[in-house]
């Protein structure tokens, strides 16, 4: 069955991450390394285990373009949006035995260095893979 693992981040973070991030220091290089090295273990041992579908990071919300229908015409609104406070930063999909497999997979997230552990992460099911929840 396959599970998609959604990280959260928000703007701050990604500025942070790119040093952009006037409120506080940027991130140092080795707060960067220690991120890198987690995360490259992490989906490493998914792929290991035969468990990963796919994975990958999601570019800043700054650079996201959000469209709405308006009076029968799109409308598109440039990034950051004011209104959402998280946004996805990145996802893994899994296929894995049981929602609680992904869910023991997504709490290894919540060890991770940085602030990827404050944002969260969710589990959400596949639409057309049998549901054993």
């Amino acid at each position: 069955m396959k599970y998609l693992i959604l990280a959260y981040g928000n703007q701050q973070d990604y500025d942070h991450l790119g040093g952009k991030d006037g409120a506080e220091p940027a991130a140092t290089p080795a707060e960067m390394a220690a991120i890198d090295e987690f995360l490259a273990g992490f989906t490493g041992a998914l792929a290991e285990s035969g468990e990963l579908v796919d994975t990958q990071g999601l570019a800043a919300p700054v650079l996201a373009r959000r469209l709405d229908l308006r009076d029968g015409a799109p409308v598109v609104t440039d990034g950051p949006f004011g209104e959402t406070e998280e946004v996805i930063a990145g996802y893994w999909m899994v296929d894995c035995a049981s929602i609680d497999r992904a869910t023991e997979i997504a709490a290894g997230l919540l060890t991770a260095p940085g602030r990827l552990s404050e944002a969260g992460v969710v589990v959400r099911p596949v639409m057309g893979a049998e549901s054993d929840v």
